[in-house]
């Protein structure tokens, strides 16, 4: 195994991982079945939708990404990432996309930013962009694509920001990247775009997911955190709780995104 293999390859590091997504789908089924969600529709396509939470009253407006290597799992997998965000009156859309090798990479990103416009249609205030794994590249890729109008701050958990480490792996061979494609669609090699910006990785994750996390965050006047005790699976359990203070970044990236003052 080479060393992009072994750095990159979250499946093959975490052997547990399986009962960890099985616990995401039970625990975002039970969320749908408590909040029914609008279904936002922003393309044609069978995967070209999301689910919008909408809290009683709108202090805020957040997308969230899934994650998947862009060639795995849809919105289904994701729903109760929005559990704790709601809590704080924050809208949350959560939508799928088309998966690779079907189309290209930067199909997806293309889908990623009609997505946001959706939303912002429909809710009109800028927004907080999130997601995880393949979905905090696609965050920050927003980020740097977007207007400020659209698209305020962003929250990256477990991000990638450069791909070309990718191209030698076995993940690869549904992605398809070249080391060209991989530095066009790579949001640490577009320009900042001043924005507020957090990345969150789990603190037994590998050296390079917290290498990247650290250096992007850097390369962008941002801030990291390494949550301690979490793998690249078990690090999105925070999100679902209202008072984590992971998810109380996140609401303040929200609020101070749409203008609205914190009541913390």
């Amino acid at each position: 195994m080479n060393f992009e293999e072994k750095e990159y390859n979250n499946r093959a590091r975490v052997p547990g991982h399986p009962a960890v997504i099985a616990g995401w789908m039970r625990d975002a089924a039970a969320f749908r079945a408590a909040h029914p969600p609008e279904v936002l529709a922003y393309g044609t396509g069978p995967r070209e939708a999301m689910d919008l939470f909408l809290p009683a009253e709108i202090r805020g407006v957040a997308i969230f990404f899934h994650g998947g290597y862009w060639q795995a799992l849809d919105r289904t997998s994701a729903s109760h990432c929005a559990a704790g965000l709601l809590e704080h009156g924050i809208a949350v859309g959560v939508p799928s996309y088309d998966l690779c090798p079907a189309v290209p990479l930067a199909r997806i990103v293309e889908q990623a930013e009609a997505a946001a416009l959706v939303l912002h249609a429909r809710l009109g205030r800028p927004m907080l962009v999130s997601g995880h794994s393949a979905g905090g590249h696609l965050s920050a890729m927003l980020t740097a694509r977007l207007p400020a109008n659209i698209v305020a701050a962003a929250l990256s958990v477990s991000g990638l920001f450069w791909l070309e480490p990718l191209v030698p792996t076995s993940l690869n061979t549904a992605l398809g990247l070249d080391p060209a494609t991989a530095r066009d669609l790579s949001p640490a090699l577009l320009p900042s775009p001043g924005r507020p910006l957090h990345c969150a990785v789990g603190g037994d994750e590998s050296a390079e997911f917290l290498r990247q996390s650290r250096e992007f965050s850097a390369l962008w006047g941002g801030s990291w955190e390494a949550l301690p005790g979490l793998d690249h699976f078990t690090v999105l359990a925070p999100l679902s709780q209202a008072d984590h203070p992971l998810t109380m970044t996140a609401a303040t990236l929200a609020w101070q995104a749409s203008g609205t003052v914190s009541k913390i």
